[in-house]
């Protein structure tokens, strides 16, 4: 890492070590980084790639950290964490850096009376973050308003993508082989009041029914064919389960909360509900959270 640290510092770029990756996450759980980097613009990201190739330093590249549990022993290597704020509108395309965030992204759209982001207003993810997992809510999905996005490969070479096999939480980004850096997104005309009216209505049944007020990374399951996570594990009695400082939110049963615990707490708490569900139903639950780092 000594090799790494001193090449990001003859470039000229800010980086943080030991950076504790509870910081980071909505979780609030995770052990610390190595080297944490935020690139401000593309070429800093290429000379940071260049860095980890030349030294060898493992790269792993983070959003938000809405939908992320970082175990306890930290992530080694650079963390990179792209902070590519702008946005764009002209007539229905918009345009924004891959770490914008998801309610700003849907503001502008609804500022320009643009339709197909309603959704998105409440998750509290980034737009780089949103395409690699195809986030999604309401029935709504990223995959049904992206056109294309440009990014790095990992040898810096720059990429524009317009067919990621978008899937149920699952795009061709998670290969691992490109970091996104700008989106772009077509929409549809639409009446102002009319669209913030939806992202209203959708944030009220946020506040009703999820545990907003706990560290979580939202949904920790992927939702099984016909079903939803959240139904099956209140089913088999889990609802208020606790493991440590870990527990499934009360409130609703798809959470599973951190309550000043650790993330090793919150991975037996996973385990445990992955069995019991499976026990009693003979479905096997699949983490949606993305699991980094070592124990």
């Amino acid at each position: 890492m000594e090799r790494a640290q001193d090449a990001l510092r003859k470039a000229g770029i800010h980086f943080l070590t030991n950076e504790p990756m509870s910081k980071r996450t909505t979780l609030r759980l995770g052990g610390p980084a190595d080297v944490f980097c935020t690139p401000r613009h593309i070429e800093e990201l290429r000379m940071i790639l260049a860095i980890a190739r030349e030294t060898g330093t493992p790269l792993t590249v983070i959003g938000q950290g809405s939908n992320l549990l970082v175990l306890d022993g930290g992530i080694r290597g650079i963390v990179v964490k792209a902070d590519f704020q702008q946005v764009t509108a002209d007539d229905m395309i918009l345009k924004a850096g891959a770490g914008c965030m998801l309610h700003r992204l849907s503001e502008v759209a609804a500022a320009h009376s643009l339709a197909g982001l309603a959704f998105a207003s409440g998750i509290p993810g980034t737009v780089g973050g949103a395409v690699y997992m195809n986030a999604g809510a309401y029935g709504g999905e990223i995959s049904q308003v992206f056109r294309c996005a440009h990014g790095l490969t990992m040898d810096g070479e720059e990429t524009e993508m317009t067919d990621l096999h978008f899937s149920y939480r699952h795009s061709d980004l998670q290969d691992g082989s490109c970091i996104v850096t700008e989106v772009t997104f077509s929409l549809q005309k639409g009446d102002k009041a009319e669209i913030r009216k939806e992202m209203s209505e959708y944030q009220k049944k946020r506040e009703e029914k999820q545990p907003l007020g706990y560290p979580s990374a939202g949904s920790t399951f992927k939702r099984p064919e016909g079903d939803y996570a959240a139904r099956l594990i209140d089913s088999c009695g889990l609802r208020g389960l606790k493991i440590g400082g870990a527990q499934v939110s009360e409130k609703h049963a798809g959470f599973l909360l951190n309550l000043g615990g650790t993330a090793k707490d919150f991975i037996s708490l996973m385990q445990e509900v992955q069995k019991r569900v499976y026990l009693e139903t003979g479905i096997l639950l699949e983490p949606e959270v993305r699991i980094l780092g070592e124990e």
